[in-house]
Parts: C-alpha cells; sequence; structure tokens
C-alpha cells in the first residue's frame, strides 16, 4: 500500500464557509476523501488540512499553531513512510496583516519543500515525491472579509505561476488548482461541496499520472 500527506488550509479540512468555522464537509464530501474513494484499496490517504493555516507564519490574531511550517515535520515524521506529500497552503498569507508579495508567498511554500527534502520520510531513507499545489484564486467581492483579503485577489491570480517556477526549480511535481475549480457562490475563499469533487477527482488523477515503478 502506497501512502499519501494531503497537508492543507481549510481548504483541505473541509470548512464551508468563514462564517460559520464549525461546519466541515462530511469526510466522503472533502477532497482527499475523493482521492480515498478512487485509489483505495491501494492508498492511504492521510488528511492534514487546518483551517488558518499558513505558509511559514505565526498568526498574530489566530495564533502560532497556524504557521504550517511549524507543524510540517514532525506531521511527516509521525506519518513516514510517505510516498507523496501534496502541499496546497498560501490562501491565508493572502491576508493583510501578513503584508506579503506572491513572490514572497512562493518563498514559503518553497521552504516547505526543502523541509520535506531535508527528511528521509520516504520508503527506504528515500524523499517522498512531492506535489504542490496552487490554490484557486480568491474572489474580488470578499463582502465582510474585505478588509481581512485587501489586495489580496491580485496577489492570488499571481500564485499559479510563481508555484509553477519553483516547481520547476525544486524538481516536484505541480498542479494548479484553479484550472479545475474556483471560490465562487460563497464566501469568495472556500471551494464549495462540489468543488471538492471536481478537485479530488483531478488530484487522484494527478496521483496516478505520477509513474510508479
Amino acid at each position: 500500500m502506497r501512502s499519501v500527506l494531503c497537508y492543507g488550509d481549510s481548504n483541505t479540512y473541509g470548512q464551508a464557509d468563514a462564517d460559520t468555522p464549525d461546519t466541515r464537509f462530511e469526510a466522503s464530501d472533502r477532497w482527499p476523501g475523493v482521492v480515498r474513494q478512487l485509489l483505495e484499496p491501494g492508498w492511504l490517504v492521510i488528511e492534514e488540512g487546518l483551517s488558518g493555516r499558513t505558509t511559514v507564519d505565526d498568526d498574530p490574531v489566530e495564533g502560532a499553531e497556524r504557521n504550517g511550517r511549524r507543524y510540517l515535520r514532525p506531521c511527516i515524521l509521525s506519518h513516514k513512510p510517505l510516498d507523496l506529500v501534496i502541499l496546497m497552503l498560501g490562501t491565508n498569507d493572502l491576508k493583510r496583516r501578513f503584508n506579503k508579495s506572491p513572490s514572497e508567498i512562493g518563498m514559503g511554500v518553497r521552504a516547505l519543500v526543502w523541509d520535506i527534502r531535508a527528511l528521509p520520510a520516504g520508503h527506504g531513507g528515500r524523499m517522498p515525491e512531492v506535489l504542490l499545489v496552487a490554490p484557486p484564486p480568491i474572489q474580488a467581492e470578499l463582502g465582510d472579509w474585505a478588509e481581512v483579503f485587501e489586495g489580496g485577489h491580485e496577489k492570488s491570480l499571481a500564485l499559479a505561476e510563481i508555484y509553477e517556477r519553483v516547481a520547476e526549480v525544486e524538481e516536484v511535481h505541480f498542479f494548479d488548482a484553479g484550472q479545475v475549480v474556483d471560490t465562487a457562490g460563497g464566501d469568495g475563499f472556500h471551494i464549495s461541496r462540489a468543488a471538492h469533487r471536481t478537485l479530488g477527482e483531478a488530484m487522484a488523477h494527478e496521483i496516478e499520472a505520477i509513474g510508479w515503478p
């Protein structure tokens, strides 16, 4: 059996809406759950989504535990050996309080790739495969959340190209989630139940396309 770690934020956790943080799609509806349904019994799919998770920053409002870099290493070590790590982070880095450019967000995800590379968490002490996923852009109109994500829409549009460059330099796999799903129809930065299904199907295809020996 192969194993994949799905490491992300609320769009991996399955949060339905920012105004109701305790609402969460059922396990079978979240994109990792869809991947599980499509790849079982040959794959163990591990969900590690946390609402508010950033790439490498402590959140002064939501807490230091939202720093994706703090938990990534112990998370990987607790689940090894791993065949694949999927990283889908960056949306929360768009918040105004972090004041980060798209390039700086890209530097954050690159640091996470470095951390994975530093851990021989694959089989036989090898590095697991990494699939770097650019999150879908957030919407221009965010209602009550507009100030929190001020300027975020424009920045989010640049992430896919930056992530793809990071993936090329680091020689890891890349996927642009914005090519198959969007954040329309809800609060403007979470994906819908239907989008989780679509994304899960696309992720399963990407996993199978890696070309496992």
